[in-house]
């Protein structure tokens, strides 16, 4: 018998670099189960550091695929231990590390079809893999391929207007095509290839599940706007590609019922559903419960924006992906290396090292900085690929150096600046309604988000994002039931709890003009 309503359970499952997390949530969306795997500690055997093997040349980085097996049969274990009824479970959906791929032996979906229940996965799958250690996002060993792909797409803007991304070494495609060059037998043995997300799924499914046209967009090989395999993409990348890959669907989808190894090994019920799975930055999203003209960003040692667009503009900096609970939109994500590290470097220098200093000086000046301005680059910034301090005085004129008060508003000004203009060129536009969700260490000070209120014109909420992913994988889930009917995202999550305002941007905030001195302009 069905369980009503209140009594159903939604799993949302991340396959992350360094651990396996799942989340419960019920009907009404509250959280009532949390558990995980930590690779390094819980299984030791496979001798990963951080969740990885980093090889000899630093450049090329894997994980074995069969500790992600055992990592889910030691996580369904612990759930059961701790009383799980997953006879209560309706769907399951879920995400894994963007960019990592998987491929299957021939004869592996045959061996998926029949899995013994009497049986774990680490023993049932131990000879479906061609490939025992697998390419993760970490891995930057593809350079040539990068160059070989941009070249045959007509250039790097070129395949950054299809495939939303100019060519990156972790993109899955071009780590397709340099294994297929250097391991061409076990490639030549694969039958199928899978995202870290979709053979994730595939183990729920008892068959290849399809990738999903999110994470398929952090492939280097998805037409963002035809939602298919680019031709010309997949022709550079390896021959007959689209036939390992599969057709992509939307990211909303039902793949089918949970496999019957599921139901008599662990008491999940036959009509219990996999929705797709996707990347961890979708499900994230998701999470965060972003809508159109919404931006999240995340202000950690990295800085992060997420963006809701709906007509994007590629450009070379920043990534552009279907939206993975609107297949209709757009989203887009975009990196700065110098987050948290320069905020605290210029604290130590002009605030005493006192973050109570740091916002009486943002307090105490004004906005705008009386025209001051700088740009905060310690290490190599990823957007725009740039080094070093660059202050300009009210006439662009570069300065070796500000007050320290002044070169604090400078710090955050900029780099807010900075994350606007590079947003906008994505695509991204202040609309009426916008909503800046602010997350990570820095969003607990409130001058800082108050500047980023002022710079975005927008006003600024606090989201606690503890396992985003997982939380957005089990919303996925309970939509993926419904998603067909038509009913919305939104809808199904609108009882879950709001983010809470803490900025509005003040009066004199007027909608900053170009500047002169744009980060994207320095090099």
């Amino acid at each position: 018998m069905m369980a009503a309503a209140q009594d159903s359970l939604y799993l949302g499952f991340d396959f992350s670099t360094q651990q396996l997390k799942v989340l419960a949530i019920d009907g009404h969306l509250n959280v009532v189960h949390q558990n995980n795997v930590q690779f390094d500690s819980e299984l030791p055997e496979f001798r990963t550091r951080g969740g990885v093997h980093i090889h000899a040349d630093r450049l090329t980085v894997t994980s074995p695929v069969l500790m992600w097996v055992k990592a889910l049969d030691l996580l369904l274990d612990k759930m059961k231990r701790a009383g799980l009824d997953f006879s209560r479970v309706r769907a399951v959906s879920g995400s894994g590390q963007q960019h990592g791929s998987v491929y299957w032996r021939r004869g592996a979906r045959e061996t998926l079809k029949r899995l013994d229940p009497d049986q774990d996965l680490y023993q049932l799958l131990q000879g479906s893999f061609s490939v025992p250690d697998c390419p993760v996002w970490m891995d930057c060993s593809s350079r040539q391929q990068c160059q070989d792909l941009q070249a045959a797409a007509g250039g790097a803007l070129r395949l950054a207007e299809i495939t939303g991304s100019r060519a990156f070494e972790r993109f899955t495609g071009n780590q397709i095509a340099k294994l297929r060059l250097t391991r061409a037998e076990q490639f030549q043995e694969a039958e199928r290839i899978s995202l870290v997300s979709s053979f994730a799924a595939s183990l729920f499914l008892g068959d290849y599940a399809a990738i999903d046209y999110s994470d398929g967009s952090g492939m280097n090989l998805l037409d963002i706007r035809t939602r298919n395999w680019s031709e010309v993409c997949l022709e550079a990348t390896a021959p007959h590609l689209d036939r390992l890959l599969g057709a992509p669907v939307p990211s909303t989808s039902v793949l089918g019922p949970v496999s019957s190894y599921f139901v008599h090994r662990y008491g999940f019920l036959e009509s219990c559903r996999v929705a797709a799975f996707t990347g961890d930055n979708p499900a994230s999203l998701a999470g965060m419960r972003l809508q159109q003209g919404d931006v999240a960003v995340s202000l950690g040692t990295s800085d992060t924006v997420f963006l809701w667009i709906q007509q994007p503009r590629p450009t070379l900096e920043g990534h552009v992906f279907c939206n993975p609970v609107d297949w209709q939109a757009y989203m887009a994500l975009l990196c700065f290396k110098n987050g948290s590290l320069t905020r605290e470097r210029i604290r130590n220098e002009c605030a005493g090292g006192s973050w109570e200093h740091f916002s009486a000086a943002l307090r105490d000046t004004p906005l705008g900085n009386n025209g001051n301005m700088g740009f905060y680059f310690d290490t190599m910034e990823i957007t725009p690929p740039a080094v070093g301090v660059h202050r300009f005085d009210p006439d662009d004129n570069k300065v070796s150096s500000l007050s320290p008060q002044v070169e604090v508003r400078a710090l955050v000004e900029g780099q807010f600046l900075s994350r606007r203009v590079h947003a906008e060129r994505l695509g991204y536009s202040i609309i009426p309604g916008t909503r800046v969700l602010a997350t990570g260490g820095a969003s607990s000070n409130e001058e800082i988000l108050q500047v980023l209120s002022d710079v975005f014109n927008a006003p600024v909420y606090t989201i606690d994002l503890s396992n985003s992913a997982c939380l957005g994988s089990a919303y996925r889930a309970l939509h993926g039931l419904v998603a067909e009917s038509g009913v919305s995202f939104f809808e199904v999550v609108k009882k879950a709890p709001e983010p809470q305002l803490v900025a509005t941007p003040h009066p004199a905030a007027q909608e900053p003009s170009a500047p002169t001195a744009d980060s994207s302009d320095i090099t």
